[in-house]
């Protein structure tokens, strides 16, 4: 197994408050990945190479990260790693003063994406995002694939992965959901840009919205106004997100309500796990919109 040390960032660690080295005689790589899409990723890399521990830094049941705030087992967490890997895209900004403090190296998956610019909001929810690209790229399951791929690459440098690679089947977006007669959606979370145009659909209108709130006057009436023009059948909410909104607009419309999932927490640590959720997303929209 091939790791890589830092003496001098090790030695800056220990002066450091509150900051413990791993125990002594640990000669184990640990690998700490931030969220659930990237500890599926990673698990599924390492799940046969020894002498490999893997973690989730954020595992709630979350929908959004926005106002995510480390807690002490978050700091440990991070103070124990020897590898971060990262989504990246400003999807973790909370960690950016934990990182400063921290000796491990850091692998951001989002460099290995084409990212599409951050969807436009409105005041939705009352906070200033400055990100200029869109994070949610795991939402393309083709995206998923390109980062397993470099992924590997990457770890390399700090491990020797061990184990047969498994090349995984995509999902076909066009074999399942071609020929609807309402290729649209109206989202309530922001995080189905890439979903979208993997699928060949349109996403007309995304609302992000705190739990126990809803979106303007304006904006329902935006919404309501689109499901009449392109005859939609049915709106989308985030299974862990509010859904107060959608349901003004589906006593206003008749329009159905369905649940997507941003697998931002879960049980099985493999990609194919990934896939799987993926795949059940366009289930879920075709049942929806057919």
């Amino acid at each position: 197994m091939k790791k890589r040390l830092f003496p001098v960032l090790l030695a800056a660690l220990l002066l450091l408050g509150g900051c413990t080295p791993a125990p002594a005689g640990d000669e184990k790589l640990h690998i700490l990945a931030t969220t659930y899409p990237i500890y599926l990723l990673v698990t599924d890399l390492t799940t046969q190479t020894e002498d490999v521990t893997v973690d989730l830094l954020v595992n709630s049941q979350t929908s959004c990260l926005h106002d995510y705030t480390l807690t002490v087992e978050d700091m440990k967490a991070i103070e124990g790693a020897d590898v971060i890997v990262m989504n990246g895209a400003g999807l973790e900004d909370f960690m950016s003063d934990a990182l400063s403090q921290s000796s491990a190296a850091v692998i951001d998956c989002s460099r290995f994406v084409d990212l599409l610019p951050t969807l436009e909001h409105a005041g939705h929810d009352g906070h200033d995002h400055e990100e200029e690209w869109d994070p949610h790229y795991w939402m393309d399951a083709g995206w998923g694939l390109t980062v397993r791929n470099e992924l590997r690459q990457a770890l390399a440098e700090y491990v020797e992965l061990t184990g047969p690679f498994v090349e995984y089947q995509l999902p076909d977006p066009a074999s399942l959901l071609g020929g609807l007669s309402c290729p649209y959606l109206i989202t309530f979370h922001d995080g189905f840009q890439y979903f979208a145009k993997e699928c060949g659909l349109t996403l007309l209108k995304a609302i992000e919205e705190e739990e126990g709130s809803t979106a303007s006057a304006r904006e329902i009436k935006e919404i309501t106004a689109l499901i009449d023009q392109y005859h939609i059948p049915a709106i989308f909410v985030e299974k862990n997100g509010s859904r107060a909104t959608a349901e003004v607009i589906s006593r206003e419309t008749g329009c159905g309500i369905y649940e997507l999932d941003m697998l931002m927490s879960g049980g099985e640590g493999r990609f194919s796990a990934y896939l799987n959720a993926l795949y059940a997303n366009m289930e879920t929209v075709r049942e929806a919109l057919k």
